[in-house]
């Protein structure tokens, strides 16, 4: 399998990409890099300013709030992804647990996708509003 076809399969297998078509996956995998991370590497900085979202190829990333361990995330798992839809602060920080391979895609050029593909929007949408449901019954039951 090339490259862009194992990236745009890894961005189907995302929740947040779920919905998305191939054609779309494909436009979304061209606008982002696959990048090494070593162990203990931080790639979200809470409070800090997001300015793209990483989607885990391999490895293990460590997610805390507050210095609170909250989730260890693996392969297909993505996180800083509300860099892509505002400049807001980071809500966590993430940490490579182990050393890493991952989807770096960057709000700039995401954008121009969306741009580009419109429907990519609501699809995005639905994917995010799934998450918030998700995360408000793992906090409120």
């Amino acid at each position: 399998m090339a490259r862009m076809s194992q990236q745009s399969e890894l961005l189907g297998g995302v929740s947040l990409f779920a919905g998305c078509s191939k054609k779309e996956l494909g436009k979304i995998a061209r606008a982002g890099d696959e990048v090494s991370f070593r162990a203990g590497s931080v790639l979200t900085q809470q409070d800090q300013t997001g300015r793209e979202a990483f989607v885990i190829i391999d490895g293990d990333v460590v997610v805390k709030r507050n210095n609170r361990k909250v989730a260890t995330l693996g392969p297909g798992s993505v996180v800083g992804e509300l860099a892509l839809l505002d400049n807001g602060p980071r809500t966590a920080t993430a940490v490579c647990a182990t050393d890493c391979e991952v989807f770096v895609i960057g709000a700039r050029r995401f954008g121009a996708v969306l741009d580009d593909v419109p429907s990519l929007s609501r699809k995005m949408m639905k994917g995010m509003a799934a998450r918030i449901r998700e995360l408000d019954g793992k906090t409120y039951g």
